[in-house]
């Protein structure tokens, strides 16, 4: 059969990759950018429908942490800072160039603590935080957007040593790292202060309202597993048919060099092939080997003597 090249070692390995492959692509590449595109439209929704700032216990009533459906929420908190368990985010990005966000936990007139991020400074001229203006003092109201906590890969704590002038620094704006630090029980999420507001540094920026490119992403990683696929098919069926690299000649039809030798001789007891007879091609002449230089001497004395010769007997 043709189809015996589907069980060589090589096409199983091509197969087993293809098929690896697209399913990755199915399963797992496209999703993933799916997922991408409906958190961006999710967060572009939220971001720009949300109404007036409401009290933090009717969107996150009790003790509930932020999550998809109420990140970016609008809230109103009463309380008053505490500056002494201040942290400094550091490593942050804002609008392209290096920012510190300062995080101040909060205690609400409710008696709980939350993480007030106040907004961000830039970096002095010595790479450093600069001077910080201190949150007010006494009772506040603020207005704020909810926000989900960041996750650090590394679940790095809170530090402080000689290069942070002994103020705390973290790796991530996250309340659980904030309350390992300074030893409060600071409620789950952190709350992004708007422009003009009590204790705002330089707000930070709402994020822009673009769909991004994850959806033609996702669809480019479905176009590369039909492509594999269908390339797949394609050999398949092109080694299948007569003539194929892999499949070899049906049983009972001769090979192309067999095709070409003739039937057994009569005379040959072993069935081997008449070859058929070439022509006898012309000999090309043989060029005549290179003269030594004692050679060419000798001559050219030879032709001297018989000049001579030939000049004596011309005087008689």
């Amino acid at each position: 059969m043709r189809w015996k090249f589907l069980l060589k070692p090589g096409w199983l390995a091509l197969t087993v990759v293809v098929f690896l492959f697209a399913a990755l692509c199915f399963s797992a590449l496209a999703p993933w950018q799916f997922h991408r595109h409906d958190e961006r439209a999710l967060q572009n929704e939220a971001v720009s429908t949300a109404g007036d700032p409401v009290p933090l216990h009717e969107v996150l009533p009790g003790d509930t942490a932020p999550d998809g459906d109420t990140q970016w929420e609008r809230v109103t908190i009463e309380g008053t800072y505490l500056p002494d368990d201040e942290v400094i985010a550091r490593l942050r990005t804002v609008q392209g160039e290096p920012a510190f966000e300062v995080l101040t936990p909060l205690r609400t007139s409710d008696g709980e603590v939350v993480l007030i991020n106040r907004g961000y400074v830039r970096p002095d001229d010595n790479t450093g935080v600069g001077p910080v203006e201190a949150p007010p003092q006494g009772p506040v109201t603020v207005s704020a957007r909810v926000r989900v906590d960041e996750d650090d890969p590394g679940n790095r704590d809170a530090f402080a040593d000689e290069s942070t002038e002994g103020r705390m620094h973290a790796y991530s704006v996250d309340s659980r790292v904030v309350a390992r630090a300074t030893d409060l029980d600071i409620r789950p999420g952190y709350f992004q202060l708007e422009t003009d507001q009590p204790g705002v540094l330089t707000a930070l920026p709402l994020p822009q309202l673009q769909q991004g490119p994850f959806f033609s992403y996702a669809l480019q990683w479905v176009a590369f597993g039909v492509m594999a696929l269908l390339g797949w098919l394609y050999f398949t069926i092109r080694e299948a048919r007569p003539g194929g690299v892999l499949a070899g000649p049906e049983p009972g039809e001769k090979s192309d060099s067999a095709a070409q030798d003739g039937p057994p001789t009569a005379g040959d007891e072993h069935g081997e092939r008449a070859t058929e007879k070439r022509p006898a091609t012309k000999q090309q002449p043989k060029k005549s080997k290179r003269k030594s230089v004692a050679q060419i001497l000798a001559e050219d004395e030879e032709a001297e003597r018989q000049a001579s010769a030939e000049a004596g007997s011309s005087r008689h």
